[in-house]
Order: structure tokens, then sequence, then C-alpha cells
């Protein structure tokens, strides 16, 4: 981890995110309760929602108010810590194909899988580092149509800045999880335990990121570039590396996932225990905004939905987790 001079944390403080007075937003209702450990959200065409257990590996629907399991991922390899059913996300052209794409860890890999809802999930990606803790596991169809993975680095941190490696990464795929018109399938590299992905209106990508024990990150991701892991935490302003553009200890935060709707991201904060809201225009963010703070305990998954509300998902312990909604 970098070693800072008195003076540069000094620096590093002035340029950490300053919270605003938090928000009166509430949530509009309720959308699931009883659940165990609600990682990951995604929309279906007709306006349903799946979304994965990461603890018990099932693949649940929530419809009108009525969850009802949809599949147990048998493959999947829950630790009981971080790895298991992670990430999910479903085909821009779902109508047609009835597609979703998955994301859990076996006993020996994380892997990354395509699948048709009741039947076994026929992997694409294979390799990707296990570990106990910082196992990324974030999927996103991106505005290019292609599919976007976030890698942990599996307790190892040099492999964050190993090109080999598919650990510590952003990765782009397409649907077969072969890299994009020949190249890497490594985006990015130098992330830590990246767990939300997510595109402004104006097609910019960023992800949230868990540092070690000083600084959590919100970054401006471009393909090829190198965010610095495990030299930098945080801003560093070394030659070669780039920064985050905003910044959080990490007791205010911990990242996990992150949405987009109305000139905002958002920004679910584990053991922060709230939900930033950032305002963002042209890739250069304002002020953020505490939502939430403890109303729920650690958040783990949002997911703007087509009316306009956002999903969010609380991970606090195993028949105590829920899925909520609020306006904006």
């Amino acid at each position: 981890m970098r070693q800072m001079t008195a003076l540069l944390a000094a620096v590093a403080v002035a340029l950490s995110a300053t919270p605003a007075t938090a928000s009166a937003a509430s949530p509009e209702r309720e959308i699931a309760t009883g659940l165990t450990h609600p990682w990951a959200i995604g929309f279906l065409p007709d306006g349903s929602a799946l979304f994965t257990e990461r603890d018990s590996a099932r693949i649940m629907s929530v419809r009108g108010g009525v969850v009802r399991e949809v599949q147990k991922i048998t493959e999947a390899k829950p630790n009981g810590v971080q790895s298991g059913l992670l990430g999910i996300a479903v085909s821009p052209k779902y109508a047609v194909d009835r597609t979703v794409f998955i994301y859990y860890s076996t006993e020996t890999d994380n892997r990354i899988a395509r699948l048709k809802l009741g039947q076994p999930p026929q992997p694409i990606v294979t390799g990707i580092p296990l570990g106990q803790r910082r196992v990324g596991g974030r999927l996103a169809f991106g505005p290019d149509g292609h599919l976007y993975a976030t890698t942990g680095d599996a307790m190892r941190p040099e492999l964050a800045q190993d090109p080999n490696s598919l650990g510590g990464k952003v990765l782009r795929m397409d649907r077969n999880g072969k890299p994009v018109r020949g190249k890497s399938l490594v985006y990015s590299l130098g992330h830590r335990d990246p767990q939300g992905i997510t595109w402004d209106s104006g097609k910019r990508l960023y992800v949230s990121e868990s540092g070690e024990s000083t600084w959590d990150e919100l970054n401006l991701v471009e393909q090829g570039r190198n965010h610095g892991w495990p030299i930098c935490e945080g801003k560093c302003g070394k030659p070669g590396f780039v920064d985050p553009i905003v910044q959080w200890h990490t007791e205010e935060a911990t990242p996990s996932d992150l949405g987009y709707a109305r000139g905002h991201l958002y920004m679910a904060a584990n053991l922060g225990k709230r939900l930033w809201k950032i305002p963002v225009r042209d890739g250069k963010p304002g002020t953020p905004e505490a939502l939430f703070v403890g109303t729920y305990g650690k958040l783990r998954a949002v997911e703007p939905a087509r009316d306009g509300s956002i999903w969010i998902s609380s991970t606090n312990g195993a028949g105590t987790d829920k899925i909520v909604s609020f306006t904006p």
C-alpha cells in the first residue's frame, strides 16, 4: 500500500469526498423482504426483475410483490465470506434470446457464464482468480452492446498489475466471452476490488472500488488505463496511473454497486451503510450527498428501473435482507 508523506496526506484529505447534508428522500415501497444476501439486480423487458442471492446461490424473480425462486446455480460454491453467486446481466436482446449472464465462484475459480433460465450455465470465461475476499463480480452490458465484468485481486495484490492475469481488472467481452475486435479481454487494470460499474448519458464508464484501509474510490475508466493498485490507494499523482475522481475514507463507503440516473451516480456503501448520490457532468463530479444513512444497514445492489425509481438491496444477514425502491 502507498506510503504517503504528511503533506500528501493533507492534500488527499482536501481532495476527498465532503458529504452534503443527508437527504430526506424516502423509499416508495419495500419490494421484497426476508432475503439472503441479494447481491445483484437485473430487469427483464416485461418490468419484472431477477436478483441473485450470493450465499444461497439462487436466482430469484420478483413481480408485483411476489418473490419466487427461478433457479439454483448448483455449480456456484459460496464460501460464506465473499464468494458465491454474484453478478447478473440481462441480455439486451432478452426478448429474442432469453439469455442472462452470471458471475459465480466455483471451488477453483470465478467464472462468467451464459444462461437460459432453467438450463445449466455455459461458462464463457473461466480462470478468474478465486480468493476468500476481493472477488469483484459485477456484470453489466455497456452502451456499445458488449459485456463488462469487474474482477478483484483475490487477496493477491500483485495480480492487479499483471497483464496476464484476469484478477484486479475490468474486462470487456462479446457474448461468447471473447475479446472485442481482437483487442485484449482486459479493459483496464490496477484495481483492488471493483464491485460497481455503470455509464452516464455521455457513455462514460464509472467503476466503484474498495480500498485496503485508507481510501475507497470512484473511478472514471477508459480502455487501457492503469488505476494504480497496489502502488496507489486513492489519489497519489504518480505518472502512469489514473487517480480516482472521488475518494472516501473506508468507514464512509466500502462501496459495492453503482448506478446512474438523471445526472447522478448512486453508489451503495457496505460498511458506510448509506447510499452516495454524486452529481456528474462531462465526467466531473460535484459534491457527494449521503442518503439513507444507517436506515437499511449495509447496502449492496443499485439498479435504476424503467419507471424512474431506483432499487437498492441490503445485505445484513440471512433472512433480514430486503430490496426497496425510491424515486430520486
